[in-house]
Parts: structure tokens; C-alpha cells; sequence
């Protein structure tokens, strides 16, 4: 292996500091403490998993933690029902819905009735219509984290060739919209793209956000460039016993490590930095709700 690797799980170690070294300001000079609220609605095992970590950080970071359990059969009115009350209440400074959400639930509709300024997801229309137009929204947290462990990485961005695969709203049209407001040249590449190989070759930034394991593969990459994977996906490893399991990203690790000149590792990358800059993004809703700088707290 060449490259180096990005430790996102220590990057986001150092993020959730600052996180608790602004919290502890907040009380101190303003008597504020931020408030997260979480709701989830059944009892999908993967999205308890991640509730439970961060309701916990929220806490280990000195913020007020809000956690809603709504069982499965929840109707959709009743869920905005406490979205509203979310909303209104003056505690509560950043509201973040788990998603997926059961059938007949609509997420969009649960999404849009979030007041935009406590949106720390950044999912709302108002929230990405500001970062496409360079205004000042809260960001959705994984390509945030992404852009921070690039700009920790790399320094500047300015001119460099970066490609996204994928093009979600969750992910991949934020990525490329911060990238681009970094100064990067931006490709959006996705399953439609003719020669997705030679536009992943071209690229000094690749971030994979596709949803396929080990799709993209070592000799798609630039030698030297800089891989950021996103991708979170559970395959067979019959290596390891029957009926066992590994986590892998979209990116073929070992053979994109031989070429690469840097690059996130699955687990360990790109996760841990997403709640962190959940915390982050709550601490930004907090400052703007009581006309404070966030910078200058």
C-alpha cells in the first residue's frame, strides 16, 4: 500500500472537541445550551444502532439531548404533530428525523415541515437551495465531513480536478456544490455516465457515494489522488465462517490504496465524521438562533 490514510474516526475526535470547547462557551458567556432533538420511528436495527451513538455524543459534548422513540405503526400526522412541537420549542435548537422512515410515512413531507434554521440534516429546501446559491444554510454533515477531512488533507482545493460518484441529494449534489465553492473543477458521475473509468482516472479528488460495493476499482485512479469513500456496505465473508459478514465501501480498498496517494478507509473514514459534524451543525443552528457568530463565540 502507498497511500496514506485519512483516520476519519480520530479527524472527528478532534472535531466533537471543538464541539465541547463551544458548548462550554456558550454557557459560560451566554447562559445558552444547545439542544438536540432526535426522533425515530421503529425499530430498525441499523438506525438504532445509530441513534443510540448519537444521542450519547450529543450528551458527552455538554449539550441537552431530546430522544423520541415512536413505534412503527406511527401515523404521519402524529410525527408532524411533534415535529411542530419541536419546533417550537425554544429548548430545542436542532431536530433530526432518522431516516428511513416506515412506509406510510412520506419522508419529504416530514423533511419540509422542519424549521430550516433547526435542520441540522441540511435536507431542507431552504437549507440546499442556500448552499447552492452560496448563501448561508446548515450543510448536510457527511459531505461536510468529507470537505473537512479534504481540506485537513490537502490544504487549498483550488483547481483541483474532483469527481463525485453519485448523485443524491443526501450526498452526492451537496458534495459536489462544496467542492465547487472550494474552487474545485466538478464532475458529478453517476450509473448513466459514458467511460466512468476515464473520468474517475482524470480526477485529482474522487468521492464515492454510489451505494455499490467496490465498484470503483484500483486502476480507475489516479496515481496520487485522493480518495474520499462514503459508501457503507455489508457483503458475504465466508473467510471469516458461515453466514459471516464484512463491511466494505464502493471503493476496491486494497488495490485503490496501491494507487492512490491518500484515502479513507470503510470503517473508520467518513462515518464517525458525520455525527461529528451532526454536533457541529447544532452548534451553527444554536449561534444564528441567538444572533451570535459561531467563529466568535
Amino acid at each position: 500500500m502507498t497511500a496514506s490514510i485519512i483516520d476519519g474516526k480520530a479527524f472527528a475526535e478532534k472535531v466533537r472537541a471543538g464541539v465541547t470547547a463551544d458548548v462550554a462557551a456558550l454557557k459560560a458567556r451566554h447562559g445558552i445550551t444547545p439542544g438536540l432533538a432526535v426522533v425515530i420511528v421503529g425499530e430498525d436495527p441499523a438506525s438504532q444502532v445509530y441513534v443510540k451513538n448519537k444521542v450519547r455524543q450529543t450528551a458527552d459534548t455538554g449539550m441537552n439531548s431530546f430522544h423520541f422513540e415512536l413505534p412503527a405503526d406511527t401515523s404521519e400526522a402524529d410525527l408532524l404533530a411533534r415535529v411542530e412541537a419541536l419546533n417550537a420549542d425554544p429548548a430545542v435548537n436542532g431536530i433530526l428525523v432518522q431516516l428511513p422512515l416506515p412506509k406510510q410515512i412520506d419522508e419529504a413531507k416530514v423533511i419540509a415541515a422542519i424549521d430550516p434554521a433547526k435542520d441540522v440534516d441540511g435536507f431542507h429546501v431552504v437549507n440546499s437551495g442556500l448552499l447552492a446559491t452560496g448563501g448561508r444554510g446548515l450543510v448536510p454533515c457527511t459531505p461536510l465531513g468529507c470537505l473537512l477531512m479534504l481540506q485537513d488533507a490537502l490544504g487549498d482545493l483550488s483547481g483541483l480536478k474532483a469527481v463525485v460518484v453519485g448523485r443524491s441529494n443526501i450526498v452526492g449534489k451537496p458534495m459536489a456544490q462544496l467542492l465547487l465553492d472550494a474552487n474545485c473543477t466538478v464532475t458529478i458521475a453517476h450509473s448513466r455516465t459514458k467511460d466512468l473509468p476515464g473520468e474517475v482516472k482524470a480526477a485529482d479528488i474522487v468521492v464515492a457515494a454510489v451505494g455499490r460495493p467496490e465498484m470503483i476499482r484500483g486502476d480507475w485512479i489516479k496515481p496520487g489522488a485522493t480518495v474520499i469513500d462514503v459508501g457503507i456496505n455489508r457483503i458475504a465473508a465466508p473467510e471469516k465462517g458461515e453466514g459471516k459478514t464484512r463491511l466494505v465501501g464502493d471503493v476496491a480498498f486494497d488495490e485503490a490504496a496501491a494507487v492512490a496517494g491518500r484515502i479513507t478507509p470503510v470503517p473508520g473514514g467518513v462515518g464517525p465524521m458525520t455525527i461529528a459534524c451532526l454536533l457541529r451543525n447544532t452548534v451553527t443552528a444554536t449561534c444564528r438562533q441567538h444572533g451570535l457568530d459561531p467563529k466568535a463565540i
